[in-house]
């Protein structure tokens, strides 16, 4: 029989570090909050020194943990001489930085799908590459969370570029499930709906867009960021133990509603 004692250790984080990309604002900072408080020291990045150092002093004021990555998710040698400068790769990884680009396919040009890919897709292989050689290396295995879409598995119009990015970002989450769980490590994805985000201020704004999420999101509204912290958290703590190659659809239940 389970005493509530250890199912507060199965759903914590402590004594665990974490390392959160583009975690400044939005889904990532909510994120990087929500697993400083279940006890995660927790590391934030960004390429906006000062932005990070606000977010730290933050954590501080709460008595958190947390640090600051200052890198470009996309400037390959920064990631390995950040990764280089550390004792012991972070036991956590959240893939979470990414770029919002929307555009009618006359419009999105070759240079612009380039640019969405690499920001959303090959810079989450390069980081966990890099973390996942290192923990291998000190004999470790660890935890692998990237933040997809449910633009991965579905399409839109004037969305080409976003959607294969994010479809490849869920593909690779079930690769590296599949070759890296044997070696200790689980690999998830959160896979966020229509969350109410700075990226999507525009949309959160535009009436029609109103109808949209009324008409197809049960709950009838946008998601909070903050409602996709319990999702990270869970799956980074042993209580998700034996979940692995599992995409968590947090949409308020767009997705199921035809």
């Amino acid at each position: 029989m389970s005493l509530p004692g250890d199912h507060e250790q199965r759903f914590g984080l402590t004594g665990r570090r974490a390392l959160i990309t583009g975690s400044v604002r939005g889904l990532g900072w909510e994120i990087a909050l929500a697993m400083a408080q279940a006890g995660a020291d927790v590391t934030i990045n960004g390429r906006d020194a000062a932005a990070l150092a606000a977010r730290r002093a933050e954590l501080q004021a709460q008595g958190l943990l947390g640090d600051m990555a200052v890198f470009d998710v996309m400037d390959e040698p920064a990631v390995t001489a950040w990764f280089d400068a550390q004792d012991e790769a972070p036991d956590i990884l959240v893939n979470n930085a990414g770029l919002r680009f929307r555009a009618a396919l006359e419009e999105c040009t070759p240079a612009d799908f380039q640019r969405l890919f690499d920001a959303n897709l090959s810079s989450a292989f390069t980081i966990a590459r890099t973390w996942a050689m290192r923990r291998m290396a000190a004999d470790a295995g660890g935890i692998l969370i990237n933040v997809t879409s449910i633009a991965g598995p579905r399409a839109r119009p004037g969305d080409a570029a976003y959607t294969t990015a994010k479809g490849g970002l869920e593909a690779l989450t079930r690769s590296l499930a599949v070759e890296l769980g044997p070696k200790g490590f689980r690999v998830n994805a959160v896979a966020p709906g229509y969350f109410a985000t700075e990226a999507n201020d525009e949309w959160v704004a535009d009436a029609d867009v109103t109808k949209f999420v009324e008409a197809r999101i049960p709950y009838k509204r946008w998601g909070q960021p903050s409602e996709i912290a319990g999702a990270a958290v869970f799956l980074a703590a042993d209580a998700a133990s034996y979940i692995n190659g599992h995409v968590l659809v947090i949409d308020g239940g767009m997705t199921i509603n035809f």
